[in-house]
């Protein structure tokens, strides 16, 4: 094992310092994580998939808990079991790896595992779950196993189940242990298969920005996830598994030193950092270049983080344009149909089909790409770019930049490997 996977491993046994190497199933640190996320297929999103939200006719149908509250639940059930069958099959697995890529990280939401009294969520997704991570071994691929969604909801987005003002996962201790529960249950299933799925990711994106107090409850549950996936076979034996834990939006710097080795001798832990610049209105108003820049100058603050680094969500996209991007029934930043914004432009020719978009934009999103790709592989352990695939919003989607040239056959292969000097 090469020295720097010794990093993070050693432990303190009495009076003596063990170093005890973890072996996970990929070398991080050492080879680049290159990957893309699965999204939309086992928690829904109306952005990725709007017509299952159009389709129901009914505008307060806003995510997956709605979907299955607000229509009839054997119509629900139908049209999701359905979806499941279609949206992600063994041959998108043998695309990505087609595509040079290493790693898919696949979000799937609480409600897979247990549904609570009153909860409306229709459950029905593990299978799906256990044939991804068949077929990802079938093509040599890794898998993230991913939280997505929590009780209560960890940041009140659409994308965690439950669109919501104000999250409540974190004000709830019952919320809490149940989401410790479901990282039990997840660790258990995965811990003797650390070749295929190296790592876990406890849950995405919970919700720093609104108020110190749910950062307190995420740095402990980070804490408890580390336990409950590192021993899931009790004290006495530590998977190989890797803990992926979210910055909660806040800065690196904020997370110096946690749940390294110099912090209760912990190891085998990774940080997932999400970069967009479109949810904002200084974001939409960059110019093409800026936003070159800016992507850029991502690497010296992603440079020398004491984990391992990886950017878990990134887009070559610039705008907010994709219909429901935002939110189903909310417009977009950059051509003024947002609440409060100013308008920048016309969306079009920015989203939909590839087959709109000039040869310019399609330029500067090969340049986006890779300008993304070459900053996160410098500073980091890698990048796993969001999403594979969308119904009507190419931009964003590995799938249609492969077919469309501006992501290329090989994640290696620049055209523009000099655009960040």
């Amino acid at each position: 094992m090469a020295p720097s996977l010794f990093r993070t491993v050693v432990i303190a046994c009495s009076s003596l310092s063990l170093a005890v190497a973890i072996s996970p199933g990929f070398p991080y640190g050492n080879e680049k994580v290159r990957g893309v996320n699965l999204g939309g297929w086992l928690v829904l999103e109306p952005w990725i998939t709007p017509s299952l939200f159009d389709n129901t006719g009914n505008s307060a149908i806003v995510d997956e808990y709605t979907f299955c509250q607000m229509q009839d639940r054997a119509i629900a059930q139908s049209v999701l079991e359905a979806h499941w069958n279609s949206w992600i099959t063994e041959s998108d697995f043998e695309a990505i790896a087609d595509a040079g890529l290493n790693h898919v990280r696949l979000p799937i939401g609480y409600w897979a595992f247990e549904v609570g009294p009153g909860e409306p969520y229709i459950s029905g997704q593990l299978p799906y779950l256990q044939k991804a991570v068949t077929w990802a071994g079938n093509h040599g691929l890794k898998v993230i196993v991913d939280l997505h969604g929590a009780p209560g909801s960890q940041n009140g987005f659409d994308n965690s189940g439950q669109r919501m003002d104000y999250p409540t996962w974190h004000s709830n201790d019952t919320n809490v242990a149940r989401t410790d529960a479901i990282i039990k249950t997840i660790a258990d299933m995965f811990k003797d298969n650390p070749g295929v799925v190296p790592i876990i990711a406890p849950l995405n994106e919970p919700a720093g920005f609104d108020g110190s107090n749910v950062l307190s409850v995420v740095r402990q549950y980070w804490r408890d996830s580390y336990g409950n996936i590192r021993y899931p076979y009790g004290s006495s034996q530590q998977s190989d598994t890797v803990v992926l834990i979210h910055d909660a939006f806040q800065p690196l710097n904020y997370w110096n030193g946690f749940l390294t080795t110099a912090d209760n001798n912990a190891q085998g832990v990774a940080m997932d950092t999400h970069i967009y610049q479109m949810f904002s209105d200084s974001g939409v108003a960059m110019s093409d270049d800026e936003h070159i820049q800016s992507a850029c100058g991502q690497k010296s603050t992603l440079s020398g983080f004491d984990l391992w680094l990886i950017v878990g969500e990134w887009t070559p996209a610039m705008t907010d344009c994709a219909t429901y991007l935002n939110g189903r029934g909310i417009g977009s930043r950059y051509d003024g149909s947002y609440s409060g914004s100013t308008a920048v432009g016309s969306c079009t020719g920015l989203t939909g089909s590839a087959s709109s978009f000039s040869s310019s934009y399609k330029t500067f999103l090969r340049k986006s790409w890779e300008a993304q790709a070459i900053t996160f592989e410098a500073a980091g352990a890698g990048w796993i770019q969001w999403t594979w695939k969308a119904e009507n919003a190419d931009e964003w989607t590995y799938q249609a930049g492969l077919i469309n040239g501006w992501i290329p056959q090989n994640p290696t292969s620049y055209e523009y490997p000099n655009i960040c000097d």
